[in-house]
């Protein structure tokens, strides 16, 4: 029972305040009215239309304004894009170049290795056919050796 009267109390409690709102805001339409009815400004139809346009026309203006900026913003972004790009397409056609000339001065450097070789090639063919003729000539003498001493030995004994 205690508690039901309880919140009786509270909920006229909430009506109370509730009542001294709406009367609070009550007093501050009428003064609210009556500051409008000494300082309102009245104008005839077309006036208010006019200014309805011009008023229209420049929310409009600044929307547009804003748009302009963003897009003002988002070119020089992309102008920047651009730049860093052509800047990285440079270091890369350098870098492409650079790797062109290094191959070729290793094809040079090869072509001369070779050359160098082929030229060591030739040289050791040339020896090699010096050392066969010599060592022909070397087992001509000794078949030669052999012979005249076989026929030393032939005529000692004989």
């Amino acid at each position: 029972m205690e508690e039901r009267e309880k919140e009786k109390g509270k909920g006229g409690e909430r009506w109370t305040a509730a009542i001294a709102n709406i009367t609070e805001m009550a007093s501050n339409l009428e003064s609210l009215k009556k500051l409008l009815t000494k300082k309102a400004v009245y104008v005839d139809d077309e006036t208010f239309a006019k200014a309805s346009l011009s008023s229209e026309q420049a929310r409009t203006i600044k929307v547009l304004e804003q748009r302009v900026e963003t897009l003002e913003r988002e070119l020089d972004s992309a102008i920047s894009a651009a730049a860093h790009a052509r800047t990285e397409k440079r270091q890369a056609e350098a870098a492409k170049k650079a790797a062109e000339l290094r191959a070729q001065d290793i094809t040079r450097e090869l072509e001369n290795t070779t050359k160098v070789f082929e030229l060591h090639m030739e040289e050791l063919r040339a020896k090699q056919e010096e050392i066969s003729e010599r060592d022909k000539e070397i087992k001509l003498l000794e078949a030669i050796i052999q012979t005249l001493g076989g026929k030393k030995s032939i005529s000692t004994n004989g």
